[in-house]
């Protein structure tokens, strides 16, 4: 009887603890959908604030038209379709599409359509060239020649030149032909080899050393079709088929391919190309033999997905596409700070940004990665009049997620000493310019012909910036400390004039 009992207390007893453990798990799940549902509408929020704040430009230094918003943009340039993927603490925070795939047809842009990247098929190619080199199957700093099979750099004259793969990517190879205009669906389609040569049905001239390689950077599309050739035919295996195994499948790109033309399982979700007035390409869009250079069909998301790898790798991750090591060697500038393996960089230190822009008939796309802090955004249009859109929605982007020593500093001023400003004052010529300056209680008035006076501010000694124009003086003085003349710079238009009677 008692055991009985004792059974019977002890259920009730779990009962009781079993109905709280419930309550917990209850009360916990709340919480958590609760604080979702709290970041999602965070994340909505910011979404709303970039969308209705875009920062078109001005023809001033420094500054932006009123905000406007992105359904605005668009109408006013033309643009059926924009994608954009923000990252943030080294994630995608959010990824959205914008209008549609097509002007006139109602099927929208999602985060999964495809855009072609243009440009940006270069860099992407580049991270998977430098996984190959890490695994010691490619040498960056042996003649391409050696590599390559069914064409060849060719010599001048009797000089036959040195190109490597690195300077293939990094544009500092000394190659011809900027870029791609690309193929109607209906087109003959050209070899690589053939359209490295120039020859039918080519529509772009013949790839060649024209500067020495290795001493400057000069944008070259061939050069970087070179590099594709020359890793296909190393590798032993169709180009795309390497961008996926070595690049796609490792950093979960499943909205990317190479493949050109684009294969008919595609077609239902890739943007239609929109060169201006929305007039869509015939065929939709064009064909790039190019694929390196400028034939990647791809998403923001992936893209970004690809950038975040290799964010991840410099923060000295080692599961990553490239070790860390290798990742820094990538964004390492070479002959040019503005280059490093295929990204282009800008700023400087803990704010360098790794970047590429892309272009292709009918389609443009920006991309923009901070090296630390995990920030960044693609944004991929179908319309290349909407190309000023993409830097006013990266300004928006910029300013909501608070991008560092993004936008240009204001230029702080000082105050002149009246008696330097004195030694200024005088009346200077050149180039059939005629120039005034005067001191008016300390502040310096630069007067030019027919104009009235326009006050300079200084920005030391020697620089003086106008806060009303795009225009900087910076004075110059000789071994005995005289003023000789200035430098008059209007939009980076310098014209040197001299002190009269100097």
């Amino acid at each position: 009887m008692f055991k009985l009992a004792e059974c019977r207390k002890k259920r009730k007893q779990l009962k009781r603890v079993k109905r709280s453990i419930d309550m917990k798990h209850l009360l916990l799940g709340i919480v958590l959908v609760t604080l979702s549902a709290t970041a999602d509408d965070a994340v909505d929020k910011r979404i709303e604030r970039v969308v209705s704040g875009l920062l078109p430009d001005s023809p001033f230094r420094n500054q932006f038209e009123p905000k406007a918003s992105l359904k605005e943009r668009m109408a006013y340039f033309h643009t059926p379709g924009v994608s954009i993927a923000v990252v943030n603490d080294y994630r995608i925070e959010w990824a959205r599409g914008f209008g549609v795939k097509q002007w006139g047809k109602s099927a929208p842009v999602t985060e999964e359509t495809l855009f072609q990247a243009g440009s940006v098929s270069k860099p992407t190619f580049a991270l998977a060239v430098m996984r190959l080199e890490q695994e010691g199957r490619l040498d960056l700093d042996r003649d391409v020649n050696d590599y390559l099979k069914s064409w060849k750099i060719r010599a001048n004259d009797s000089w036959q030149p040195r190109v490597t793969l690195r300077q293939l990517l990094s544009h500092t190879a000394g190659l011809t032909v900027h870029g791609f205009p690309g193929y109607l669906r209906t087109d003959k389609i050209p070899t690589v080899p053939q359209l490295l040569s120039g020859e039918a049905p080519a529509n772009t001239s013949a790839v060649l050393v024209n500067i020495m390689p290795g001493t400057q950077l000069r944008y070259s599309g061939g050069g970087t079709t070179v590099a594709q050739l020359m890793v296909t035919e190393h590798i032993g295996k169709p180009f795309p088929d390497i961008m996926r195994e070595v690049l796609f499948e490792r950093v979960g790109m499943k909205q990317s391919t190479y493949e050109q033309p684009l294969p008919k399982r595609w077609h239902k979700d890739a943007a239609v190309a929109h060169p201006s007035q929305y007039r869509p390409v015939v065929g939709g869009w064009h064909v790039y033999p190019e694929m390196a250079a400028a034939g990647l069909w791809t998403t923001p998301s992936d893209l970004a997905r690809a950038g975040i790898d290799l964010q991840l790798a410099l923060t000295g991750e080692t599961n990553r596409l490239l070790t860390p090591e290798q990742a820094k060697r990538m964004l390492n500038p070479g002959i040019n700070d503005a280059i490093g393996i295929g990204y282009f960089l800008a700023g400087k230190g803990k704010t360098q940004r790794f970047t590429h822009g892309g272009w292709d008939e009918g389609f443009v796309t920006q991309m923009t990665m901070y090296r630390e802090g995990g920030k960044g955004a693609v944004i991929m249009i179908n319309s290349n009049e909407g190309n000023p859109l993409l830097p006013e929605i990266e300004r928006a982007i910029a300013r909501e997620y608070g991008w560092r020593d993004y936008f240009p500093e204001e230029k702080e001023t000082i105050t002149l000493d009246p008696k330097l400003a004195e030694t200024y004052a005088g009346d200077y010529f050149g180039e059939g310019l005629e120039f005034t300056l005067l001191n008016e209680r300390g502040k310096l008035l630069l007067k030019a012909a027919g104009q009235r006076p326009l006050e300079l501010h200084a920005e030391s000694e020697t620089n003086f910036i106008s806060k009303v124009l795009n225009l900087e003086i910076r004075m110059k003085r000789d071994a005995d400390g005289g003023v000789k003349g200035f430098t008059f710079d209007q939009d980076g238009q310098k014209t040197q004039v001299k002190r009269r009677g100097s």
